[in-house]
């Protein structure tokens, strides 16, 4: 029954939203960067992997509004804990993932985001019909809605990565458009946490040998089949035979190798950061635990099945996206040597 309620909650909201995202560039042409003290960006989902994609784009506003703090309007709980030493996030307004159990919570989340006042209201990406909405009804004075620009997707070949397209945006609403430093994926772990993920890891391997990491879960369709990873494993083995080859396991605890090699399993999403951030390369599909160990600075491998590498694949910082459909194994095991050496 639930189901039916949000698929018709969906189809009313992406109705109601179908002529809303326009925003008004005009009015951007005076705008004075140093006295911008209060944005909010609106990104209303709770995946792990959403939310991490923000963390570029919050670090772009530090450097375009020195003088500003940024509230967040994010889904669920994991907002406060991903961006918990960013010293420019004011406050982090969630919205229930359940919306009918927790409808006070939901209508209490909206509030606070009509009411409070912001100089700037921002809408991570065109798709989101809450996202729309939110930055309609935001109190904002400006409002960016981040629809699709084709001169700016004709100029730049990362237009269309879900965590560089707002920062293209906003630098071409500012006329400071550049291809150059573009921020990273950053969960910004303190040297606590680092040295806590060294120590997790040295229990784990007890040896220094380096350490290759794998992810074998995905949801869905983008998880790959135990023959896939049984394959390539064997093949990783075979190319590093000195390299500690160990696996990080999903919240599920479920593993595609079936738990025959080392693997480190926590439910704590800074712990497993700080673990990843320890280790040479980790290898994984698309998932939200791929962009964890991007964000953890660790050189991270995603591996896709379908079109959509152009939009989520790990960038920078050694970072690739393989087409596994489309490149051998020997290819991407090739890359892995080059950064490992």
């Amino acid at each position: 029954m639930l189901k039916k309620i949000n698929n018709y909650r969906r189809k009313i909201t992406k109705g109601l939203t179908k002529n809303i995202g326009k925003t008004n560039y005009k009015s951007f042409e005076t705008i004075d960067p140093q006295k911008i003290r209060k944005i909010i960006v609106i990104r209303p989902n709770h995946r792990l992997g959403n939310q991490l994609l923000i963390t570029p784009l919050v670090q772009e506003l530090e450097s375009l509004f020195p003088n500003s703090k940024v509230d967040l309007f994010l889904k669920g709980g994991l907002g406060p804990i991903l961006f918990e030493n960013y010293t420019n996030v004011d406050d982090v307004i969630t919205l229930p993932k359940k919306h009918f159990k927790e409808f006070f919570k939901y209508v209490k989340g909206w509030m606070k985001l009509i009411t409070n006042s912001y100089d700037i209201a921002i809408n991570v990406t065109p798709g989101s019909s809450s996202g729309k909405l939110a930055t309609k009804f935001s109190n904002a004075k400006y409002r960016i809605f981040s629809e699709n620009n084709e001169s700016l997707q004709a100029q730049f070949l990362g237009y269309k990565h879900i965590a560089k397209k707002p920062i293209y945006d906003i630098r071409s609403i500012l006329n400071k458009i550049s291809f150059e430093n573009i921020p990273l994926l950053d969960l910004k772990l303190n040297d606590t946490e680092k040295n806590k993920g060294k120590q997790l890891l040295k229990d784990l391997i007890q040896n220094d040998h380096k350490t290759i990491a794998v992810f074998t879960y995905a949801t869905g369709q983008k998880c790959y089949c135990i023959e896939w990873w049984e394959t390539f494993y064997q093949e990783l083995k075979q190319a590093f035979p000195d390299y500690n080859i160990i696996e990080v396991l999903p919240v599920e605890n479920i593993s595609q190798l079936n738990f025959t090699i080392p693997s480190f399993y926590s439910k704590d999403v800074r712990e497993i950061a700080s673990f990843i951030s320890n280790c040479d390369v980790f290898i994984g599909a698309d998932s939200g635990i791929m962009h964890l160990a991007s964000a953890s600075l660790s050189p991270t491998i995603g591996l896709f099945q379908f079109n959509n590498m152009a939009v989520y694949e790990p960038y920078g910082n050694h970072n690739i996206g393989f087409n596994t459909t489309q490149t051998p194994n020997d290819e991407i095991i090739k890359y892995i040597n080059t950064i490992l050496n």
